[in-house]
Formats: structure tokens, sequence, C-alpha cells
């Protein structure tokens, strides 16, 4: 019974037998010691979204430009389209618009006052014509009148030297009837003599009034022709002013017709492009997501959103948001790990290259501005060089980024954190040596 209890009591208390709890615990600080100097890469660990780099690329809205009623559907959701495919058919509301002759009646309208327009311009060139018929008359009356007035004018210059020569000869009779009539009264000739000098005084009298009234008449004449001549140039400026006034008359009734042309080609433009906007079509190939009207009949205004396309060819893109603290740490360049929702991955935070199923990144862009929810907008674009992203990702899906920063030991970061210090911030070699310079 006491040999029982002994062995009992050996067998719980093992005593007199070795013990390796030592050499377990001196290798266990050994491996503790190890690991505190294995390298570890300092991270920052922010949630996205899936995303696209480019506008173009993310899912696109079908908007209305004109109003109108649902005529027909062409697609449904889900369906894939290609670019240029009708979506859905509008039919016109509006009461300008219902005529479906609209278009032949515009273009009817325009055509005649293009025909206007024509016609005022032959007008026009009608117009100049009849002034320069104007002048050309003006200018061959004027002729005729300088030709008249030429001769007239010779006629003055002879009917004076006739005026004067008459006047002489009156001088002369004047005086050899003074003459006869005191050698008469001396007695020294007889009263025959004196009555023929007489005579050839009252000749030369008369000669002289005739060819002073010739000489007036000849005057007159030149200065009527003179105002004739001021006459036939008024008569002839008052036709041309007239004429002008219709010229411009008529190329006001020009620039008015061009006018309304110009006005109505414009609105058989709009005719056109609005009866193209009945039929919506697909600006890119994509899928219909979204469809918001219910079905047939229904009206639409204009702007309202009739569907979504989401594009086939997207060059994926992840949004994350960081918070501002650890805005500093993030530059343009920089690598990030990626987790996306859906996609198993085993990830040992601080070996990236250990970790499996995580996908590479590049960050392109980091916004100014903070958003709405307080945090900055980070934009990751696929890294290249590393594996590529998985071809079943879509926009929205969610994605948990971890963003590379300085290699360090794993006894600096459990340090760093104990002390709740930030992460290092570092730069490139290469941006480092772009600041140098």
């Amino acid at each position: 019974m006491n040999t029982d209890k002994v062995k009992s009591y050996t067998h719980i208390y093992k005593h007199g037998t070795d013990s390796r709890v030592k050499e377990w615990f001196i290798v266990c600080v050994l491996v503790f010691v190890v690991f505190l100097f294995l390298p570890w890469t300092q991270n920052i660990r922010a949630k996205g979204t899936v995303t696209t780099l480019y506008q173009d690329q993310r899912p696109q809205q079908v908007n209305t430009v004109i109003g109108g009623r649902v005529m027909k559907w062409y697609v449904k959701e889900g369906d894939y389209v290609k670019a240029g495919d009708t979506l859905v058919q509008l039919t016109e509301v509006k009461t300008d618009y219902l005529d479906p002759d609209l278009l032949q009646r515009t273009k009817e309208q325009l055509a005649g006052k293009q025909l206007s327009v024509e016609y005022y311009k032959s007008k026009v060139d009608v117009t100049g014509q009849q002034i320069g018929a104007i002048n050309s008359g003006l200018q061959l009356k004027l002729n005729q009148l300088e030709n008249k007035l030429s001769q007239l004018q010779l006629k003055v210059q002879a009917d004076s030297a006739e005026a004067v020569a008459a006047n002489n000869d009156f001088i002369i009779g004047s005086k050899q009837y003074s003459r006869q009539k005191a050698m008469y009264d001396s007695g020294l000739v007889s009263l025959t003599q004196l009555e023929t000098r007489n005579q050839q005084f009252q000749n030369a009298m008369a000669k002289k009034i005739s060819a002073e009234n010739k000489l007036a008449n000849s005057k007159q004449d030149l200065t009527i022709t003179k105002i004739e001549m001021s006459a036939v140039q008024q008569e002839n400026l008052e036709k041309v002013s007239k004429a002008q006034g219709d010229q411009f008359q008529s190329l006001t009734q020009i620039a008015s017709g061009q006018a309304d042309v110009a006005k109505l080609e414009n609105q058989y433009a709009n005719y056109v492009i609005r009866n193209g906007m009945y039929y919506l079509l697909a600006s890119q190939s994509g899928q219909i997501i979204k469809a918001q009207k219910a079905g047939i009949g229904e009206f639409v205004k204009d702007g309202d959103m009739i569907a979504e396309i989401v594009p086939n060819k997207i060059q994926y893109a992840v949004e994350m948001y960081v918070q501002p603290l650890d805005l500093p740490l993030i530059a343009p360049g920089q690598k990030v790990r990626f987790l996306f929702d859906g996609f198993p991955a085993i990830v040992f935070s601080g070996w990236p290259k250990a970790s499996s199923g995580t996908f590479g990144g590049e960050i392109v862009a980091v916004e100014s501005n903070v958003s709405i929810n307080g945090k900055f907008r980070v934009l990751v674009k696929e890294d290249i060089s590393d594996k590529p992203w998985p071809k079943e990702l879509k926009i929205g899906a969610g994605a948990n980024g971890i963003t590379l920063l300085k290699d360090v030991m794993v006894w600096y970061e459990l340090w760093r954190n104990i002390n709740g210090f930030p992460p290092d911030y570092y730069k490139k070699e290469e941006a480092q040596l772009k600041e140098k310079k």
C-alpha cells in the first residue's frame, strides 16, 4: 500500500526526472529575439470600392434631351447593347411639333423666302441698270445742251459784233444827219438831200435797235439754255435719288429676307435634329441597368434618366479614403495591396510578399479636397508589374487596401505602436534626387 502511494507521488510530481522547460524557454526567447529583428513593412489600411480610372468608363446615364411619351422599348434590363443601338422610341407631345409634315412645310417656307431674296436681288440689279440708263441719258442731254450752249455763245458773239457795227453806223448816220441839217439850215443843200440823209439815219437807227434786240434775244437764249441744263441735272438727280431709294429699300428687304432665311434654316435644322432625338441610342457598348420608366405611354421630361449603361471595356481602379492623419504618407507612385470582396486571400500584415490572394496597385491621384465623410479620396490603378486583377470584378465591389510604407524591424514597429507614433514617411530615392536637383 505504501509502495503504491510512493509510485503515485513520484508519477505526479516527477521527482528525480529531468525537466526541458528551461530549454524550451530559451528557444522561445531566441525565436522571439530573432522575430524582433525580422523586416516589417509599415502599412496603412483603408477600405474602398472598385471604380474606373476614366470617366467615360463609368456607368453612363441615358437621358432624354426632349420631353415626350414612351412609344416603344427595344431593350430590357440586363441586356447587352452595342454603341448606336436603339434603346427606346419617344413620340411628340408638344403642340408646336405635332404636324407630321412639319419638316416639309418648313422647307417650303425656306424655299419661298429664298426665292423672295433672289427676286429682290434681281430688282436691285434692274434698279442699278435703270440708274445707269438715267445717267447715260443725262450725259447725252448734257452733251446736246452743251453743243447748243456753244452755238448760242457764238451767236451772241456774232450778234454782239453786229450790234457794235449797227451802233457805229447809227453814230455815223447821226453825225451825218446833223451836218446835213446844219447845211440845209444854211441853205447849202436842198430839202431832198436832207430827207435822204434823214432816211439813212432812220435806217441806221432801226438796224441798231434790231441788232440790240437780236443780241438781247441771243443772250436770253443762252441764259435759258444754262437754266435748262441745270433743270436737266436736277431732274436727273431726282430720278436717280428715287431709283436709289428703291434700290436701298430692296437691299433692306434682301437683308431682312436673308435674316429670315437664316432663321428658317436654323429652325429646319432644329426640327431635323429633334426628329432624330425621338430615338434614344446607346452611347457606348455595355449592359442596360436601372431602367426608370415602366412602359408604354409614360411621359418623360427634358433631361429625365431613362436607364444606365455599364460599359463593357473598363480599366478598373479603386477609390479608397484615408484619414487626414495618414494623408502626408500617401503620394502618387506608392504601391498598394488589395483584398477584393469575393476573392479569398491569406494576408500577413507587414509581409506583403508572403501574402496570398492579394493584388497589386499603384496610387495615381490624391484629391486635395476633403470628402463629405471627412476623409481624403485616393485613386489607385492596377499595377502592371504585378499579376492582373480579376476579370470578374464589378464596379462598386468592396476592396480592402494596404498601402505599403517603409521597411522597418519588428521591434521598431512594436515600439511605435506601443507609443502611438504614426508610421514613418518616406520617399523613393528617385523623388529625393529630383528634389535635390
